[in-house]
């Protein structure tokens, strides 16, 4: 299903891949694949203009490939290693399009789009680490990306708890995860929504596999009973684990 907020056009692809397109034609894909699980499975619409990859977890050569124009630019955080991930041998710059590495906290203009970034993260004391006390994701590792096309800021905070400096962020479509273990909750990604006023609310990264199933439905009630807009663009469960 795909979903309109003003002059942008939303689709969910599954886990954290997200597409924008705006009225005048700039078409922006937010963490395609990786395609182990399924995301973008028989899709090459090799469409778009910018690609943004907000972390090693999401880093998929392959399905950049499926999605990026010829003349894209795409745009990693500075910390992706292709080294560090398994089953991944092609660093960044290998790719063969304009590849620029980004800090989490900047915040530039690209023609006609205004993007910025922001730290994502789990805290060490929080509730999302592993069985070693270890956060799943460390600071310093990933970002999330906020992009303005067509007078719509779309937001999407990358794999992260929701931390105070959230609520301070100006955006029209907020895209939280909900899956928890490795992200904010349902119940947490509500709370943040309700405090961040967003013109509407849309949850990503839940339900891809077992470790993130999430009660969309019971999310949507709860961020509804807030006063904040809030709208599902379903995408089937392919039943796999991380």
């Amino acid at each position: 299903m795909t979903v309109r907020f003003g002059a942008v056009t939303v689709d969910w692809l599954g886990l954290a891949t997200v597409r924008l397109e705006g009225e005048t034609g700039a078409v922006v894909y937010v963490d395609p694949g990786p395609e182990r699980y399924g995301v973008l499975e028989g899709q090459e619409p090799r469409d778009g203009d910018l690609v943004l990859v907000s972390h090693g977890d999401h880093y998929d050569p392959a399905s950049i490939r499926r999605v990026a124009r010829e003349d894209a630019l795409v745009l990693v955080h500075e910390s992706i290693d292709a080294d560090a991930i398994d089953g991944i041998d092609e660093q960044p710059e290998a790719l063969p399009y304009d590849v620029e590495r980004v800090r989490a906290d900047e915040s530039f203009v690209l023609g006609p789009l205004d993007l910025f970034t922001t730290p994502a993260y789990n805290d060490p004391d929080g509730p999302h680490t592993d069985e070693r006390g270890h956060p799943y994701h460390r600071e310093g590792e990933g970002c999330g990306f906020g992009v303005t096309i067509d007078g719509v800021t779309a937001y999407w905070p990358g794999d992260t708890d929701a931390h105070p400096f959230h609520a301070d962020l100006d955006v029209d479509l907020f895209l939280p995860p909900i899956g928890g273990t490795y992200t904010m909750d349902r119940r947490e990604a509500a709370a943040l929504a309700a405090e961040m006023r967003p013109g509407l609310v849309l949850p990503v990264h839940y339900d891809t596999f077992d470790a993130i199933e999430a009660d969309a439905d019971a999310f949507v009630v709860d961020v509804a009973n807030r006063g904040v807009p809030v709208v599902l663009d379903g995408v089937p469960d392919d039943g796999e684990s991380e």
